[in-house]
């Protein structure tokens, strides 16, 4: 398996924390020296190892905002 580097940005927030210790997170994460794009995942508490996660362009993310307001316009 390739080596795959990484840098978070910006630690936007945490979704939730599993027994273990591992967080679900929204970041900014750049992807081998690439773009930086909106990332959720979880990451183990050292932000050595991680699980398989969803990254989302700007405007991607933007869509998927509107779609959640729109599913929970009443609860807000």
């Amino acid at each position: 398996m390739a080596n795959v580097n990484f840098e978070i940005k910006e630690h936007v927030g945490t979704i939730a924390t599993k027994k273990n210790g591992w967080t679900k997170e929204l970041n900014v994460v750049s992807w081998n020296d690439g773009k930086a794009k909106y990332d959720i995942r979880e990451w183990d508490e050292d932000y050595e190892r991680m699980s398989k996660g969803t990254t989302f362009t700007e405007e991607e993310l933007e869509n998927l905002f509107r779609i959640l307001k729109s599913k929970f316009e009443n609860w807000f």
